[in-house]
């Protein structure tokens, strides 16, 4: 038996839709006659990043349980009840072999419906803290990929499998091209380079940080790549005028990651787990700043993973302003810290995370 039909469900965040990809991508490399429909979530960005990827994406009208009681928890049952029951006509007209849950809010509808149908169903859990919807999923799926230890805390053990995250294809190709990436960028060869980056959609309090500490950023010499993201770039650009530093870039997005990171001595950056997986995949030296608006506080706890095994440096959201280039700063003029980090954070590097993901979703299937 071969793969001939999967649906991958969910979305939400960068951190769960390039997963998604590069699962779709390896399935298709395997079996290029394969039918893949994603299912996501109305007004969500893979509503917009899947078609761009060529793929076929159908909308539920599901939303996140409401942190504060309002009447949207009218809202939120009401568009519950309503995907449940768009997500159960889905499965029974595209009559999937499996079901794939990368994380997000379709998830949830899409598995349950695939499930009640005795089809497999796997988890793909990115964060070293699982969510509700996943442990509550977990019940009824038929194996649970993770990138962490100790997930036997939120999942059985016995459907567990240590595969890793997967990655964005082609991060590691140009690791090695420095001079390509300094000509790329535009930099000098002698000086040290900080990259800067917030997530898919920017971080805030990172991008005020800069702003607030940019005599710092000028005086210290060392050259700032700043990847802002697309809803911050224009006020930035505003708010600095020409007072921007000749040692300071500001990029709206960086579609050269490969190169950001190979020309990269430190990276600063949000502690998703999509993110973390590729600076262990690419083993740089990092400072981490977990962000405090994300469900259980999740990205603390994802850094904490790291800096238990001293393989990353962690500044809180609420310290940054004050410690969060002192931190950079020291820790990339110290050649044997930074040799440190790096050799102990590409320990953690599961390159073949997407391979093996796909591999346990061949034994659900082709039995």
């Amino acid at each position: 038996m071969k793969l001939n039909k999967v649906i991958l469900s969910g979305g939400g965040t960068g951190g769960h839709i390039f997963p998604a990809l590069s699962i779709a991508n390896e399935i298709k490399n395997r079996y290029p006659q394969c039918e893949i429909l994603f299912v996501g979530a109305l007004g969500r960005m893979e509503m917009e990043k899947i078609p761009a990827a060529g793929y076929q994406i159908i909308g539920l009208p599901v939303m996140g349980f409401p942190r504060k009681p309002s009447f949207k928890v009218f809202y939120f049952f009401g568009s519950l009840i309503r995907s449940a029951s768009i997500a159960k006509n889905i499965v029974n007209d595209f009559k999937p072999q499996i079901a794939i849950g990368v994380g997000g809010y379709a998830s949830g509808p899409l598995l349950r419906a695939a499930a009640k149908k005795r089809i497999p169903t796997l988890i793909q859990e990115q964060n070293s803290y699982a969510g509700i919807t996943n442990k509550l999923l977990s019940k009824k799926a038929d194996s649970i990929c993770v990138a962490y230890d100790n997930m036997e805390r939120y999942f059985p053990k016995e459907k567990i499998i240590f595969t890793g995250n997967p990655v964005r294809e082609n991060l590691i190709e140009n690791l090695e091209e420095k001079a390509e990436a300094q000509k790329y960028f535009g930099l000098k060869k002698s000086a040290k380079v900080i990259l800067i980056v917030g997530g898919s959609l920017g971080a805030r309090s990172i991008n005020n940080a800069v702003l607030k500490n940019i005599d710092l950023v000028a005086d210290s010499g060392i050259q700032v790549i700043w990847q802002t993201g697309a809803y911050y770039y224009d006020k930035i650009q505003n708010n600095i005028g020409n007072t921007k530093p000749d040692n300071l870039q500001i990029h709206k997005f960086l579609t050269r990651m490969d190169l950001a990171y190979s020309v990269a001595d430190v990276v600063i950056s949000r502690a998703g787990a999509g993110t973390i997986s590729e600076l262990c995949l690419v083993g740089k030296p990092s400072v981490l700043v977990p962000s405090p608006n994300v469900s259980e506080d999740h990205q603390t706890k994802n850094a904490m993973a790291l800096v238990e095994k001293d393989a990353a440096i962690m500044v809180r959201d609420n310290e940054i302003d004050e410690k969060l280039f002192p931190a950079a700063f020291k820790i990339v003029e110290d050649f044997e810290k930074c040799k440190s980090l790096a050799e102990n954070i590409k320990k953690l590097a599961k390159p073949d995370a997407t391979s093996s993901i796909v591999d346990e979703v061949e034994k659900l299937v082709i039995k």
